[in-house]
């Protein structure tokens, strides 16, 4: 073990010798290590901090709620004039699955609507996403006050004007004063406000709760009708856990069919879309991701590995005499493979740290810059060292294996 432990220390040191006696040679050679190394570990942590924000964003919401609605969240075979012709979920249908669905936590009616500006006193806040929706919204999404509360029940089917802020609009509209109970303006009309919500941070889908408000959608109803063209309304439902989905959503489809009278060949005039199913889009397309890094990177890594290999080919012509010495004093065949077998994959692990320090130094600065959290987890830089490593245990095997079996006589000899 006391040689092996010599012998890294040796080769670390030859490893060392070479950056400062030839440090631009070797820099270049090394390029092609860290910019592999850069490349996949970048992907792979953008990667991991997007499904990590994804995870968080999602993590309020069953993955089993479904959105019933005119339109789809994907693609669909029904032609696009087609489904222009379909009809709007109305409140009544929302009432009547209320009633008969089986094996379901909650249902709520919810309106999808523009972007609107909100007021108080003299302050005026824009592009805020308001969100009217009915009380059983609350239990779906599992929001979190800071104070106050949502709309109860009967303010939600009575179209009370009340109001629940997310944070940044609380705060923007009333910075350190109390905002409970306060008035504020929107739609041209007064909202007492009764809640504001957790700070929540940026939202990975745009809209987020901290720049959202909330108010019962009875109230839009009762102003609007049920009939306008600016407002898309959904019915959000939240099935039981463990339940088979496939028979759920095929009851959900038979129940609304029924509701509507729809005849046995129609065919469905909505949509059952699955958050789940959204979710196994977006994992489609981390995974696609990853593999177009590992793509790219692994022509960088086969650069960076011909670099590692030139270095140590020139490192053993620089260095024969001193092999063919060290062979004629006893050294086997073993100790001058793993000799340079290490060296090769110090310089390239060098190489590879390199390449982690500027994917450490842009994810602080990412991270500082955008409202999005960029992390290199401990994982991904395990991965990017071994793999330097690897690149160089593969890139250095046929210098290694030249320098083991030369002749020690010709090896002085040609070193003289």
């Amino acid at each position: 073990m006391l040689v092996y432990l010599r012998l890294l220390k040796e080769s670390f040191a030859f490893a060392m010798n070479a950056l400062r006696n030839n440090k631009l040679r070797t820099l270049l050679s090394l390029l092609g290590v860290t910019i592999g190394i850069f490349s996949i570990i970048a992907v792979l942590a953008a990667v991991d901090s997007l499904d990590r924000k994804i995870t968080k964003d999602l993590s309020s919401l069953d993955k089993n709620t479904i959105y019933l609605m005119r339109f789809s969240f994907g693609p669909s075979e029904i032609p696009q004039w087609k489904r222009e012709q379909f009809p709007d979920v109305k409140y009544d249908e929302y009432t009547s699955l209320k009633g008969s669905l089986n094996n379901t936590e909650q249902i709520a009616y919810q309106f999808f609507v523009k972007r609107e500006s909100i007021k108080y006193e003299s302050k005026t806040v824009s592009d805020v996403n308001v969100v009217p929706v009915s009380y059983e919204f609350i239990d779906i999404q599992g929001l979190e006050f800071e104070k106050g509360r949502f709309y109860n029940e009967s303010e939600s089917n009575s179209g009370t004007a009340v109001i629940v802020l997310g944070y940044e609009i609380a705060k923007n509209l009333f910075e350190e004063s109390e905002p409970i109970g306060k008035n504020i303006r929107l739609y041209g009309q007064r909202f007492t406000v009764i809640g504001v919500l957790n700070k929540q941070g940026a939202g990975l889908f745009g809209d987020d709760n901290d720049t959202s408000v909330f108010l019962p959608v009875n109230f839009l109803r009762r102003m609007y009708g049920d009939n306008n063209s600016s407002m898309t309304p959904v019915i959000l439902i939240k099935p039981q856990k463990g339940i088979d989905m496939d028979a759920y959503k095929a009851e959900v489809v038979q129940k609304l069919r029924t509701i509507r009278g729809m005849k046995p060949d129609e065919g469905n005039n909505f949509f059952i879309n699955v958050l789940s199913g959204f979710t196994d889009l977006i994992d489609g397309i981390i995974g696609q991701m990853n593999v177009v890094g590992w793509i790219i990177s692994g022509f960088s890594l086969l650069v960076g590995g011909f670099g590692i290999a030139n270095i140590m080919f020139v490192s053993v012509k620089e260095r024969t005499n001193l092999i063919g010495i060290q062979k004629s004093l006893g050294a086997k065949n073993r100790f001058i493979l793993f000799q340079f077998l290490f060296e090769a994959v110090i310089l390239s692990v060098i190489g590879g740290i390199i390449g982690l320090v500027l994917v450490w130094i842009i994810s602080v600065v990412l991270t500082k810059v955008l409202d999005f959290e960029f992390v290199l987890g401990m994982g991904n830089v395990i991965l990017g060292t071994g793999l330097a490593a690897l690149i160089g245990l593969i890139s250095g095997i046929v210098p290694a294996i030249t320098a083991s079996k030369l002749d020690p006589v010709e090896a002085i000899r040609t070193g003289m």
